[in-house]
């Protein structure tokens, strides 16, 4: 029961916006405004396409013209050192780097076309959110998440399904998280939390479960070289935010398995979880389930597979973030990063590309699809691949480096019912601006969203009590869905 101007109005009957808004931001019996909005207008787009989403983020931001939009007959300052080669995608020609992708092409659609006007990295909360980066304090290097960032698309969607945990019993055993983040949040390996993958202000609480993998020394870079299964035992940093349940982080040198097993030996002498309370029941629930427990040991999947996706970290990271979708994960985040901050940022030239990135893509993603197809997990599974912007048309310097260029760029996208063998948009004779269908992260947003039907413009309350949309103005790109 909530009185209200005197008036007793009870909660489980719906009350008005008038209502809400006058309520100001307080708390409604120990639920935000914000739970409380959800629940009652976050709405759905008939039957869902996916169950779940997996967001492969490549950080720095590939060369367009050195992966899936190469022009050949453009001029030798722009066209790039790599051959082109056909795909099995009529009229789309790819890097002679990425000959797994190109023969298996039929099975995902490449939009072209990605565009925003946010040129630097912080973009990366454009691409994780639907949204442009809101001003605020950022730490020195200005990069770092803030309280008043848009929560994350994973963030919304573990969001959501608390709401249905709240709502039905049978959802509230669910003993996995939502939303998680491998193999380290993005910039934390630099020493940054980069925004864009946290809940914003939605709150901590809905942050991702999210796994760390430290480096050997400050030159090393485990996204370049095989990655010992020690190195690759990946440790959760904490479950359910603020909730009181953390992984015991002063045991460094505890593996992972080790520690779940402590914790359900704790949990065990302890009385009833219920008494930490329903938040921190949660977390004691995620944490002590044996399917936690076994999604995150890697090592249980055969060496062939694991060779397959690439001992590195981000081949065994995807390979994790393939575990962490069958056992329930509904949102899961890979990125690639880099200790050094340079990752995909090629400024300095092509020899990362040629060596290590497009090779470890190519590896990686296409084992991915193969594997994810053979389980038959592609076909509920939204898989998207991009990174938050592109590279300039023209070289930065001799050894083909390029600088930032977020006019034009691409994104892959798979599984859930997406049309494979599609080019989705035309960009100009160098690369450089859409020439039709330019897709903006509004929209890469909505078609996330709507795959997982959830329906963009479904409303919430911001910390300000205003309803916002998930999306502003992004329409949903139907027309890659068979």
């Amino acid at each position: 029961m909530l009185t209200i101007q005197g008036r007793p109005r009870r909660v489980c009957s719906g009350l008005t916006r008038r209502d809400l808004l006058r309520a100001g931001g307080a708390g409604l019996l120990g639920t935000s405004l914000t739970t409380l909005l959800g629940a009652e207008e976050a709405g759905v787009v008939g039957s869902p396409r996916a169950r779940s989403v997996l967001f492969l983020f490549l950080f720095g931001g590939p060369s367009q013209l050195e992966s899936f939009d190469l022009k050949p007959d453009a001029a030798s300052g722009i066209r790039g050192p790599f051959r082109p080669i056909a795909s099995r995608t009529p009229g789309l020609l790819m890097s002679e780097h990425l000959p797994r992708l190109a023969a298996c092409s039929d099975r995902f659609a490449v939009i072209r076309t990605m565009t925003h006007p946010y040129n630097d990295h912080n973009a990366c909360h454009y691409i994780q959110t639907g949204r442009p980066l809101p001003p605020a304090q950022r730490g020195a290097s200005m990069v770092d998440a803030a309280a008043q960032d848009w929560p994350a698309m994973g963030s919304i969607v573990e969001y959501l399904d608390r709401r249905d945990e709240s709502a039905s019993p049978e959802a509230r055993r669910r003993d996995f998280p939502s939303y998680v983040y491998l193999p380290n949040p993005l910039g934390h390996i630099q020493g940054f939390n980069r925004a864009g993958g946290y809940g914003g202000w939605l709150g901590n609480t809905y942050n991702a479960v999210s796994t760390r993998i430290p480096k050997r020394g400050p030159d090393d870079n485990p996204y370049y070289r095989d990655c010992t299964d020690e190195e690759l035992d990946f440790r959760l940093q904490g479950l359910d935010g603020g909730a009181g349940m953390t992984l015991d982080r002063s045991r460094g040198r505890m593996s992972l398995l080790d520690q779940f097993d402590a914790a359900r030996e704790r949990l065990d002498r302890s009385q009833s979880a219920e008494e930490f309370g329903r938040l921190q029941a949660r977390a004691a629930r995620l944490m002590t389930s044996p399917s936690m427990r076994d999604a995150f040991d890697v090592r249980q999947e055969p060496d062939r597979v694991r060779d397959r996706y690439g001992r590195h970290l981000f081949g065994q990271s995807a390979l994790m973030g393939r575990r962490m979708i069958e056992a329930g994960a509904r949102f899961v985040t890979v990125v690639w990063d880099a200790p050094d901050g340079y990752s995909w940022d090629s400024h300095q030239g092509a020899q990362d590309l040629e060596r290590h990135l497009l090779p470890g893509l190519d590896e990686t993603l296409s084992a991915l699809l193969e594997d994810m197809n053979a389980r038959g997990l592609l076909d509920e599974t939204l898989v998207v691949c991009l990174g938050e912007m592109g590279r300039t048309p023209r070289f930065s310097n001799a050894q083909f480096g390029r600088d930032h260029w977020t006019h034009c760029f691409p994104a892959v996208l798979a599984g859930a019912g997406v049309r494979g063998g599609v080019a989705f948009g035309r960009s100009d004779k160098d690369a450089a601006y859409p020439l039709d269908d330019p897709v903006s992260p509004e929209e890469l947003s909505a078609t996330i969203f709507h795959a997982l039907g959830i329906d963009p413009e479904s409303r919430i309350l911001d910390p300000l009590g205003r309803p916002v949309a998930l999306v502003d103005g992004g329409r949903p790109l139907v027309e890659l869905f068979g």
